[in-house]
């Protein structure tokens, strides 16, 4: 609980201080509050509408993370509720009894809310559904207000989300790339660091495994963040007004290279684990061969911060190709040292020379 206290006043503290996801946050929080009370005003407390409600309870749920998204699931939740709310009333038109209509309409709707054109939105079916048949008299007049309602949300949700500071995330891209980079670095540079002063047991060796593991999923979520940043762009008034454009081939490049750096960092980590592992067939390798390994780690750890510099604003592309070029040269070396100490272990020799290639491919991506 402690813990979570002070996470909390962190997101604070950083909301206050200046712009960042947990400031992005509140202002759709504030946007979508803000949506809400518009929709009540004008339905509830300006035009007195039957089923005023309805408004606000859409407006507020369709300021969406994006516009575009916005705009997307708002045309799939009317179509839903449009559809439970027109099966419904008719069934119920017909039948004249609440509970039998109840066990016939919930399936059929719940069953047509699974139509993949609707999407994440299709449970608003039932719940169209729902808001007929438990709300007393069923009349068409009752259907039609509660989709006007419906429409009339919509429009003042997707209107707040599009005119009022619409959503740009290119800062959580860029983050989440710079994250991810600083992360590959880092385990790389404590694995060299142990391989290097040969101080490492399988417990140490496990938990950089398990950081390599964990990496894959921070790449995962910036390539996430990068499809969300390309989304926020489209149908936004504000990135027109300004210099914002959609994030370039270099993003793509990066997510491609830290692919590789993960792939990479995990099947370091995986080969000292097994020979840090008394209990496993693989065997520790020789103290001169980790020192050069622990050498060519520390290098790749390096070029991928001159990388994330290279590639977000700070220009050591210069400094970038010599240490690819020096990575090289190290790799070379290693090669050369391996051939030459002819390790009685097959299952050694094809898994350094597994990590060899991957590396080779690392280093040829960060200079493209």
């Amino acid at each position: 609980m402690r813990h979570q206290v002070q996470a909390a006043g962190q997101a604070v503290r950083r909301a206050c201080a200046g712009p960042c996801r947990e400031r992005d946050l509140v202002v759709q929080a504030g946007k979508a509050a803000l949506a809400a009370w518009i929709a009540w005003a004008l339905a509830g407390w300006w035009l007195r509408a039957p089923l005023a409600f309805v408004a606000p309870w859409v407006a507020i749920v369709l300021v969406e993370s994006t516009v575009y998204r916005s705009i997307a699931h708002g045309l799939q939740q009317l179509a839903a509720i449009a559809t439970g709310t027109i099966v419904a009333t008719a069934v119920a038109l017909l039948l004249h009894d609440t509970m039998l209509a109840m066990a016939l309409v919930l399936p059929t709707v719940v069953l047509l809310g699974q139509w993949q054109r609707l999407g994440s939105q299709g449970i608003y079916a039932a719940t169209g559904a729902l808001f007929v048949l438990t709300n007393g008299s069923v009349s068409i007049a009752t259907a039609t207000a509660r989709i006007t309602e419906s429409v009339f949300g919509a429009v003042v949700g997707i209107a707040v989300n599009a005119l009022i500071r619409p959503p740009v995330y290119l800062r959580d891209t860029r983050t989440a790339l710079q994250d991810a980079t600083r992360e590959a670095h880092d385990i790389l540079q404590a694995v060299a660091d142990g391989l290097a002063e040969d101080r490492w047991d399988a417990d140490e060796a496990g938990a950089w495994h398990e950081r390599a593991l964990r990496l894959q999923h921070l790449v995962g979520q910036a390539r996430a963040a990068l499809g969300r940043s390309r989304e926020s762009l489209r149908i936004n008034l504000r990135s027109r007004t300004s210099a914002q454009s959609a994030p370039g081939k270099d993003y793509d490049d990066a997510i491609v290279v830290l692919d590789y750096a993960a792939v990479h960092t995990a099947g370091v980590t995986r080969t000292v684990l097994e020979a840090a592992d008394k209990a496993r067939p693989a065997a520790r390798p020789q103290a001169s061969v980790a020192r050069r390994y622990a050498d060519f780690l520390r290098q790749t750890a390096h070029a991928l911060h001159l990388y994330s510099h290279s590639r977000f604003g700070h220009h050591h592309d210069h400094e970038l190709r010599q240490a690819v070029g020096e990575l090289h040269r190290t790799l070379e070396a290693l090669r050369h040292h391996l051939a030459h100490s002819r390790p009685d272990d097959p299952e050694e020799v094809a898994s350094y020379g597994t990590l060899l290639a991957q590396a080779h491919r690392l280093a040829d991506q960060l200079v493209t």
